[in-house]
C-alpha cells in the first residue's frame, strides 16, 4: 500500500516547492505517495493511474517491468500524472539526493500541465474517470461475458490510434452549427426542379406543383444515389464508428471509453520533448542552484547523466527538449534572434553577439504555454544548435550490423525529426466512405507523406474494424509509390492494385 511521506521527505517536498514557486512555476498541488518497486511496477503498467479496468496487457507489462528492474536493466525513477491535484510516485529505496531530483522534476511536468496549451481541455479529474471506465467494464463483462468483452475491447485498443491528434478536444461534433453546410437534408439543400420565368398569375400553369414536385422527387432519388458519406473525409475514426457502426450499447460504451482515453493520452505524445525537456530543465535549475547538497553532488551528476544519456537508435526526449530550453534562454538572453541576428553573416560576430536583452526567462515560459514539439523542433532547432550538439542523420546497416551516419545537414536533420513527430511517425488514416458501391462498405484512405503501412498491422486493424463495422473494409495505400487496396470481408485478406484518383 502507498506510504505517506516520511518527516524528511514532507520537510524535502516543502523545500522544493518554495524553490520551484520562487522561480515562477505555477503547478497544481502535489500529492506524493512513496512506493515500493513492487507497487510502483504495478502502478506503472497502469500508466501511472491506481484503478482502471482489467486488461491482460497490464500485467503483461507489469511483468516487463519487474523482470527490468529485477535484472537491473531498469528503474523508475518518478512517474506523474496529469490530474488536479497532480499525483506523483516516490521509490522507496531512492536516496535523498534522488527524491530531491524527483520532486523538482514532477514540479516541473505539473507546471507544464497545467500551462500548456494541448492540456488545456483534458479532463483534470482522470483518477476518478479512469476508475469509473474501469468500473464500467467490470459490469459489462458480469453481464455479457469476460471473455466477450475483453475480446471487443481488444479490438478496441488496436483501434486507438486513430484519432484525430489535432483536435483541441473530444466532444462530438454540434451538427447543428454545420449542419446547413453538411447535411444533404437540410431545406436549404433541398433539390429544386428548375422553373420556368412567369408572371404570378401564370405560375399555376406555367410551373405546374404536381410537375415541380415529381421532378424534385426525382432528383432527391439521384441525389440519394449518389451521395457521399460521409460528406467529408473523416480523420476521427473512432467517432464515426461511435456514430455511425452496428453497435450494441455496451461495445459503444467500451468504444467511447478507449477513445476518450486516446484523447486525454494524446497531448503528452504530442508534447513529450517539450514536457520531459521543460521538466529537465528545472530540476537541473532547483538542484543545481538551490537543492544540492556538496556530499551529494557525484550522485546527483550520474543520475542526472543518465537521464539525457542517448541511446543508438532512439530519440532521447530528455536530452533534446533540455538543450533546447537552455539554448532558447541562451539566445534571448544574448538578444541571437530576430532581422539583425538573421542577416549577420559573420561567424566572429555571431559567436561574440549579446546584446544583453535578459530576455531568456520570459521567452521559455512563452515557449512552454503555447507550442507543441513539432511546432517547437521547427521554429527553435538551429543550424548553431545541430553543430554545437553534434546532430546526424543516421540508418542501421543489416549488413554491417551497425549504425552509419548518412546526412550531417541541418534541413535533413530538421526534416528527420519533424518527420518523426508529425503523427507520432504513424500513417495517417481516414474514412473516405462509408457506402462503398452502396452495399455499406467501409473504406479507409492512408494519405500517404513517406510513411508505410506495414500489411501485419494493417491486416489487424481491418479485422478489428469488421468487427465493429459488420461489413468488408478496405485501406486505400501505396506499396512502394504504387496505389494498391487491402481489403478484408470476414472471410479472407485481398489486396488488388487500384487507379490513383
Amino acid at each position: 500500500m502507498p506510504q505517506i511521506l516520511t518527516p524528511e521527505l514532507h520537510w524535502l517536498q516543502k523545500e522544493i516547492e518554495v524553490y520551484a514557486r520562487g522561480y515562477g512555476l505555477d503547478f497544481f498541488e502535489v500529492i506524493f505517495e512513496v512506493l515500493d518497486w513492487e507497487e510502483i511496477n504495478e502502478i506503472a503498467a497502469y500508466g501511472g493511474y491506481p484503478a482502471r479496468y482489467p486488461h491482460w496487457r497490464f500485467g503483461m507489462e507489469y511483468h516487463a517491468l519487474s523482470r527490468g528492474y529485477a535484472y537491473g536493466l531498469q528503474k523508475i525513477y518518478e512517474m506523474v500524472i496529469n490530474n488536479d491535484p497532480c499525483y506523483a510516485y516516490l521509490l522507496a529505496a531512492n536516496p535523498v539526493v534522488d527524491q530531491k531530483l524527483v520532486m523538482a522534476h514532477v514540479y516541473g511536468h505539473s507546471d507544464f500541465f497545467k500551462n500548456n496549451y494541448s492540456f488545456a481541455h483534458t479532463n483534470r479529474k482522470m483518477v476518478d474517470e479512469m476508475a469509473n471506465h474501469g468500473s464500467r467494464i467490470r459490469r459489462h463483462m458480469e453481464a455479457y461475458g469476460e471473455d466477450e468483452v475483453e475480446d471487443f475491447l481488444d479490438r478496441c485498443l488496436s483501434l486507438d490510434n486513430l484519432i484525430d491528434y489535432n483536435a483541441p478536444h473530444i466532444r462530438r461534433r454540434r451538427r447543428d452549427e454545420e449542419q446547413e453546410e453538411i447535411d444533404p437534408d437540410h431545406p436549404a439543400n433541398k433539390p429544386r426542379a428548375q422553373r420556368l420565368v412567369a408572371k404570378e398569375y401564370m405560375e399555376e400553369y406555367i410551373n405546374p406543383k404536381d410537375t415541380m414536385e415529381a421532378e424534385e422527387k426525382q432528383l432527391l432519388e439521384e441525389r440519394e444515389q449518389d451521395r457521399q458519406f460521409p460528406p467529408r473525409p473523416e480523420k476521427d475514426v473512432l467517432l464515426f464508428l461511435l456514430e455511425h457502426a452496428p453497435l450494441a450499447n455496451w461495445q459503444r460504451d467500451v468504444l467511447g471509453i478507449i477513445r476518450e482515453e486516446a484523447y486525454y493520452f494524446a497531448p503528452q505524445g504530442r508534447t513529450k520533448i517539450m514536457n520531459e525537456g521543460w521538466a529537465c530543465f528545472w530540476h537541473s535549475t532547483i538542484m543545481t542552484q538551490k537543492a544540492l547538497e556538496d556530499s551529494e553532488l557525484i550522485d546527483y551528476a550520474d543520475h542526472h547523466s543518465g537521464t539525457v544519456a542517448t541511446q543508438p537508435g532512439r530519440l532521447n526526449p530528455y536530452k533534446v527538449g533540455l538543450e533546447l530550453f537552455r539554448d532558447i534562454e541562451e539566445r534571448w538572453d544574448k538578444g541571437r534572434h530576430g532581422a539583425d541576428w538573421e542577416a549577420c553573416d559573420n561567424f566572429e560576430q555571431r559567436r561574440s553577439w549579446d546584446t544583453g536583452a535578459g530576455e531568456g526567462r520570459e521567452k521559455i515560459f512563452q515557449v512552454r504555454s503555447l507550442y507543441n514539439d513539432v511546432m517547437f523542433i521547427d521554429e527553435f532547432l538551429t543550424p548553431e544548435f545541430c553543430l554545437k550538439h553534434k546532430l546526424f542523420v543516421y540508418h542501421y546497416n543489416e549488413s554491417t550490423n551497425q549504425y552509419e551516419i548518412t546526412d550531417r545537414s541541418f534541413e535533413q536533420i530538421k526534416k528527420g525529426l519533424l518527420f518523426q513527430l508529425t503523427n507520432f511517425g504513424q500513417p495517417w488514416i481516414f474514412v473516405r466512405d462509408a457506402n462503398h458501391l452502396n452495399r455499406g462498405e467501409l473504406v479507409l484512405r492512408h494519405r500517404y507523406e513517406g510513411v508505410p503501412v506495414r500489411y501485419d498491422y494493417a491486416h489487424q486493424v481491418l479485422e478489428s474494424l469488421h468487427t465493429i463495422w459488420k461489413r468488408p473494409v478496405h485501406l486505400e495505400t501505396y506499396d512502394e509509390d504504387k496505389p494498391i487496396v487491402l481489403s478484408y470481408d470476414g472471410a479472407e485478406h485481398k489486396t488488388e492494385e487500384r487507379s490513383d484518383d
